[in-house]
């Protein structure tokens, strides 16, 4: 190669390295700009990636005693739930027959609201929900307006629209049904993408495992920790703890009478699944109650292939609520209710007629909270669900709350309210007199009589107390009139709201608006009879509201809102005057004086001499039914505090059919004891060898009944187990209502005609 050749070759390689280090340049230029520009996007269309966010279920809020003990609380459960994300392209109804046939075999059930029968030998399908229960019926026409039928539809319309809707056709009838109403229950949950389905909830250890066994030919199928509402002392204030239950169609889907739509308690958070309170402090403090769910997020690229999964967004528990109750006292004041209805139908009410219900209602003198709410019958929160059928069905009504929303007549009980009326106002002072022979003559062709017991003659303000004079309180409330005295029986407490935070009757005082009045009614309710009807958690505040010298608070059963990981008190309840009477001279100091010589008129009880002062007065309201011509049956009633001289605790209480008044004065005691027992340490003690006893009890019968079942005998001979107690008062229900509750006011006491009629109307009170 010559020289010129040379150098024409060194030209041509410069040109061709220029030229790559040229396009190696624009290729890093690019390279950069895709990476620093548009990299994101690059990077989302190579990974095409999409996030799905679910719930996380946050567990539920404890509620405590006074002390921190748990009364209702949250434990760990598992749910079986299908997430469709997960599933991919898996045959559903294949999935879902080898899901039953697992829990079948597990003894489990599965979520199944839809309201029909499985089909007969002819195929056809009926309704399930009963004519007569308007929460079924209630049910059923939702059912039907969710599947988009008319209300006309038959079971066999139901069924023939949901296989068709999800092509059930080849599957046999059994397995049709069995389908469709789980196909039902994922439109309810709107099962999706984003909205994962339960299937079944709360499943045992075994099934946990079963699941887990079979996971990989159910995929999308998971088990998931959830949390679960339990009763640690599921006898201790079940009617005012309430329930907690899963948001119903009604609450979740609100239509208001322009036809408007809303959806309230999404827009606060929830899911259409989620558990709420329902019911009692379970409802009213729902707010604190509930947690902060979290999220979990599944990423899946655009092969459907999931690439990861991460909780997001922790969950937070709710709250701690804490009661005013210590639950031993709780306990100590339902024993000694259940004993004293049990003696009253021991020693008095011997015949057909049982006292077979009653309420207790213990209240702080000072602040108002509540120590004790007792109703007798009561039942078991760990056996509600499994055993409702027989608590509803039970005659002495059980479920129903008598300490908060039973109204009865209050009797005598009323009578210091009127004295304080007339203190007050003026009409009397402590050396007016009223006479008394034993007959109310103001009236022509209708006298009113009292008992007079232990008194005759010019009778004061103190004595018509002590001896519960009637005539002392006809004169008196006649020249009040029932306008006066109501107005104080009202700021003492009585006929109106006490201010708990759960449900609660309001009562009634007799009024000139009554349809039935008559101004010698005006009488009748001065003695607690007429149309007036009050509750036992009434009569405890109005029995605190005397012992604080007319002073209300407003009674109250939480003490306090706690943080449920650290225990700090978050907010406390203080104490609330909701209303005062001042008082004139000595109106209170009278009418304490003649409360505190009322036990010493109860003869053949603890209550005459108990070694502290007690203040109360007893009542003997009639009951509308009668067991003799003009004969009533009675309700026993009493209004306490002690001690008399500084007070600490006030009580209420209600026997249903259980006489004279003075038959509650051993209860008063009992309660008393056990009082000052948990006050000194004893009564911890005392509950700690019961629960010793009781457990010893149980091993026993176990025993026993295990050697009786392999000697062939049968399971009913065994004992009971916790939880099953059978009070022989209740065994014994009454012949007539079983409790004086949502009547007419006029009908539990004796109407004027029957009191012109039955000059003897009025029965005695010791």
């Amino acid at each position: 190669m010559n020289q010129e050749e040379r150098k024409t070759a060194i030209r041509r390689m410069r040109v061709l390295v220029a030229a790559a280090c040229i396009l190696m340049l624009l290729y890093g230029l690019r390279l950069i700009f895709l990476q620093l520009v548009n990299g994101d996007d690059f990077k989302s269309q190579a990974t095409n990636t999409t996030d799905y966010k679910f719930t996380v279920t946050a567990a539920r809020g404890d509620i405590v005693d006074s002390r921190g003990e748990r009364i209702a609380t949250s434990v760990t459960g598992y749910n079986v739930v299908l997430n469709k994300l997960l599933m991919g392209d898996e045959d559903l109804d294949g999935m879902l027959q080898k899901i039953v046939e697992l829990l079948r075999a597990n003894g489990e059930s599965w979520n199944d609201t839809l309201l029909i029968s499985q089909p007969d030998a002819a195929g056809n399908y009926t309704f399930t929900a009963e004519e007569g229960s308007t929460r079924d019926q209630k049910a059923l026409a939702a059912m039907k307006d969710n599947l988009g039928l008319q209300q006309y539809a038959t079971a066999n319309d139901v069924m023939e629209k949901l296989v068709e809707d999800y092509d059930l056709a080849s599957y046999p009838l059994s397995w049709q049904r069995t389908l469709g109403g789980i196909h039902y229950e994922m439109q309810l949950q709107a099962f999706s993408n984003v909205n994962n389905f339960i299937m079944a909830e709360n499943v045992s250890e075994a099934t946990v495992a079963t699941i887990k066994e079979h996971s990989l030919s159910l995929p999308g199928v998971e088990i998931v920790e959830t949390s679960t509402r339990s009763y640690e002392q599921s006898t201790v204030l079940p009617h005012v703890l309430g329930r907690v239950g899963k948001i119903t169609a009604e609450k979740w889907k609100v239509t208001d009478e322009n036809g408007q739509t809303t959806y309230p308690l999404r827009e606060k958070g929830y899911n259409m699944n989620d558990i709420i309170g329902i019911s009692g402090l379970e409802s009213a403090y729902e707010d604190e109650l509930r947690g902060k769910d979290g999220v979990e997020t599944i990423t899946r690229n655009s092969d459907g292939v999931i690439v990861d999964t991460a909780l997001t967004t922790v969950p937070e528990p709710g709250h701690t609520v804490q009661l005013t109750i210590d639950s031993r006292f709780q306990k100590a004041v339902d024993k000694a209710l259940a004993e004293n209805i049990d003696m009253i139908n021991r020693v008095y009410n011997t015949g057909s007629m049982k006292a077979a219900a009653g309420a207790a209602v213990v209240l702080d003198v000072k602040d108002g909270s509540v120590l004790a709410a007792s109703n007798y019958p009561s039942f078991d929160q760990n056996l509600y669900a499994t055993q409702y059928s027989e608590y509803s069905a039970d005659e002495s009504l059980p479920l129903f709350n008598r300490a908060l929303q039973g109204l009865y007549t209050p009797g005598s009980t009323f009578k210091p309210a009127v004295a304080v009326a007339a203190l007050d106002s003026g009409l009397i002072n402590q050396y007016s007199t009223v006479f008394c022979n034993g007959v109310y003559t103001f009236y022509k062709g209708y006298s009113p009589r009292c008992t007079r017991h232990g008194h005759s003659g010019n009778i004061d303000v103190v004595t018509a107390i002590k001896w519960s004079c009637n005539v002392f309180f006809y004169d008196v409330g006649r020249r009040l009139t029932s306008d006066v005295y109501d107005a104080y029986a009202y700021k003492l407490g009585l006929g109106q709201r006490t201010g708990v935070e759960v449900s609660e009757a309001v009562g009634h005082l007799t009024s000139k608006n009554d349809s039935n009045y008559m101004e010698s009614l005006d009488v009748q309710a001065a003695i607690g009879q007429g149309n007036t009807v009050v509750t036992p958690i009434q009569l405890a505040t109005y029995a605190a509201t005397l012992a604080n010298n007319g002073t209300r608070y407003r009674t109250h059963f939480v003490k306090a809102i706690l943080d449920s990981n650290t225990g700090e008190v978050i907010r406390e309840t203080q104490p609330e005057v909701m209303d005062i009477i001042e008082g004139t001279g000595n109106t209170f100091e009278l009418v304490r004086q003649g409360m505190r010589q009322v036990p010493s008129t109860i003869t053949n009880s603890k209550i005459s001499s108990y070694p502290i002062a007690i203040a109360c007065k007893t009542g003997t309201p009639q009951r509308s039914e009668t067991y003799a011509p003009g004969k009533h049956y009675l309700n026993a009633m009493i209004i306490a505090y002690l001690p008399a001289d500084d007070p600490e605790i006030a009580i209420g209480i209600t026997v249903e059919y259980g006489g004279y008044g003075a038959r509650t004065g051993d209860l008063v005691v009992d309660i008393a004891n056990a009082y000052f027992a948990l006050k000194d340490g004893s009564l911890a003690q005392q509950a700690e060898e019961e629960k010793e006893a009781e457990q010893a009890k149980q091993d026993g019968s176990q025993t026993d009944a295990a050697g009786q079942t392999a000697a062939g005998q049968t399971a009913d001979t065994a004992a009971p187990q916790a939880g099953q107690t059978a009070p022989a008062a209740q065994d014994a229900a009454p012949e007539g209502p079983a409790a004086d509750t949502a009547q007419p006011a006029v009908q539990d006491g004796p109407d004027v005609a029957q009191a012109e009629q039955n000059p003897d109307a009025i029965a005695p009170e010791n």
